[in-house]
């Protein structure tokens, strides 16, 4: 993971110099994260001329590096999950080869949809930056509210139809998963939740 480690006093992906805060840990001025948000803005943008998806982009910093930088790829993929935000954890954990993204910074045009919010709590980044609000989202057409509803409710009061069956043979791969114990848990998990 050195490559992505950059040490206060050296220079970030935008050649400016990266101060500490009094925990001597990386901290950013507003200029810095202006930038990287502007990066996320034109990755949206440039979306609107390929058409590969909506008008969405999103990078992952870490350490004041870019690690990925994604927009949203729905259309050219065939895949409702390829929003920015999930594209571009995918490619920042193939790349420092971890799922568990702590210590990363994510910055992204639009509040993140409910997918892409839990996709960020399951990848442990703990900072998000973002541009367009889900109320201008709703105003482009991107409405996402009532997942947002529909979640508040109980299993079966949702609009999609559940049903329970084989919970007997189903448990099964999770009691073999605990009698494993802590350390089939580390190796799988790696950090992530």
């Amino acid at each position: 993971m050195e490559q992505y480690s950059l040490q206060p006093g050296t220079l970030n992906s935008f050649g400016l110099m990266v101060k500490t805060n009094s925990q001597n840990q990386c901290c950013f001025s507003m200029e810095i994260h202006e930038k990287f948000m502007a990066k996320a803005i034109a990755l949206s943008e440039q979306n609107l001329r390929t058409l590969n998806g909506g008008p969405f982009g999103a990078l992952i910093v870490r350490d004041g590096k870019i690690v990925s930088a994604e927009a949203n790829s729905v259309t050219q993929d065939c895949d409702p999950t390829a929003h920015a935000e999930i594209n571009a954890i995918r490619q920042a954990a193939k790349k420092i080869g971890k799922a568990d993204l702590s210590g990363c910074t994510i910055y992204t045009s639009a509040e993140p949809c409910p997918m892409c919010l839990s996709a960020i709590y399951w990848s442990n980044i703990k900072q998000v930056y973002y541009g367009n609000t889900r109320t201008d989202a709703e105003w482009a057409g991107f409405g996402d509210q009532f997942i947002l509803d529909a979640l508040k409710e109980p299993i079966e009061k949702q609009p999609i139809a559940f049903e329970r069956i084989m919970p007997g043979e189903a448990i099964k791969a999770f009691e073999q998963w605990r009698a494993g114990g802590q350390m089939l848990e580390d190796k799988v998990k790696d950090g992530s939740l």
